[in-house]
């Protein structure tokens, strides 16, 4: 095959961008099904986040087996076979009778396919560039941000017309088939396409990158600071996922109405977009680890406003603050590893720190919806997640580099 014409950087960046969108667009939506499911089920709320912790637990444990597929085969096949799974997952959702189908449809089936979007998507940015790594990661990152404000709105509209059933459904088909259709144009590094440089930077990512060489995986698994970036990722992820999986009820249980409430966690997948782009560029300049330190501060600080707010523009003004972080955090774990371990296994070694996150980011939720069931409330929530914050951050400020790399 011969190289092709246009800079093939650039679709790469744009289908990665799509991947991210589409997917975890996909994901997040589930907060507006929330009251949908309770008033035509009568299931708790606990009961429900569970399926969607399963969902992100799931996306997690077959995120390690994705990463290693990745770094074996590239990405066209894997990506193709986890967007039918997770267009099956909501159309048989759409079918909804009993809670262990929920848990099976969404829980599994969904998850299964939710394992690829981040793991192809950002692995693949990492080879195909070194030297504006952090740029483009933001740019693809971007796109996690248009999903998360798109989405649930288009989710919320359609519900009101159409139904939750029939919408999860038509959400399902049409994800899947543009899925499908991008991942044929999908390649895992320039060399696959025989290019010796990146056509966009002109610079050569089959070489080592600028961060230095790659480290092999047995050194990585003996090192500190790898398992200090997957217990980062765990008290982290658990926080985030609780707030974006619980703020639209919490809302609407302050009294606004299920649009304006929706409207929060648009907001905040709006301004994350803003977020995923600066801390992108910031990345290239200062590191990943900085990116992080500036995004707890922000968070931290977003956590005890919350546990005031009660009116809309409070919540809306939360969305924004908490947005910026959630853009930042999510933009930075994946440079953060390659600046550490290099390239040469990222698939692997992300799929791992993302399996710790969603570990987390599965738990969280789940505890939160008990601890409402139990109180009626998410105020002890609140707390909790401050504290998890704080120990991220500690744990965060502790990392150095690799000796000897």
């Amino acid at each position: 095959m011969s190289p092709p014409q246009f800079p093939y950087a650039y679709l790469i960046t744009a289908i990665c961008f799509s991947i991210q969108a589409l997917g975890v667009g996909t994901y997040i939506s589930f907060g507006v099904f929330f009251y949908p499911l309770m008033e035509e089920f009568g299931w708790s709320r606990a009961a429900i986040t569970g399926a969607s912790s399963m969902a992100f637990f799931s996306m997690g444990i077959f995120g390690v087996i994705i990463g290693r597929l990745n770094d074996s085969f590239g990405p066209r096949r894997i990506m193709s076979v986890a967007a039918l799974l997770l267009g099956l997952g909501c159309v048989l959702m759409g079918r909804l009778t009993t809670l262990s189908e929920l848990y099976l449809y969404y829980g599994i089936i969904f998850g299964m396919g939710l394992s690829a979007i981040d793991v192809i998507a950002l692995t693949t940015i990492a080879r195909w560039f070194s030297h504006r790594r952090g740029f483009m990661t933001g740019i693809v990152k971007v796109g996690t941000g248009a999903g998360q404000f798109a989405m649930p709105l288009a989710a919320s509209g359609l519900i009101l017309l159409y139904g939750w059933r029939w919408t999860i459904a038509i959400m399902g088909t049409v994800v899947t088939l543009i899925l499908v259709l991008m991942a044929q144009f999908l390649y895992r590094d320039p060399g696959a396409l025989g290019l010796k440089t990146n056509p966009v930077t002109g610079k050569s990512d089959l070489a080592a990158p600028a961060t230095g060489p790659s480290l092999p995986l047995s050194r990585v698994f003996g090192t500190v600071q790898f398992w200090t970036i997957c217990m980062v990722n765990f008290f982290l992820v658990s926080c985030l996922m609780v707030i974006m999986l619980h703020i639209v009820p919490h809302v609407r249980d302050s009294g606004i109405p299920p649009l304006q409430a929706a409207g929060v966690l648009s907001t905040i997948g709006a301004v994350s977009m803003l977020g995923r782009f600066v801390s992108g560029l910031v990345i290239d300049h200062r590191g990943s680890k900085t990116v992080m330190g500036v995004c707890f501060i922000l968070l931290l600080g977003d956590l005890v406003w919350l546990q005031f707010a009660h009116r809309l523009w409070m919540f809306y003004l939360f969305g924004v603050i908490y947005g910026l972080a959630h853009g930042g955090f999510f933009t930075a774990i994946s440079p953060l590893v390659a600046e550490w371990f290099g390239i040469h296994s990222h698939g692997t070694l992300f799929g791992i720190v993302v399996c710790f996150g969603t570990t987390g980011g599965a738990l969280g939720p789940l505890l939160a919806g008990h601890l409402f069931d139990l109180s009626g409330s998410y105020q002890s929530t609140f707390l909790i997640l401050t504290a998890l914050a704080l120990v991220a951050w500690g744990l965060m400020l502790s990392l150095r580099p690799v000796k000897g790399r």
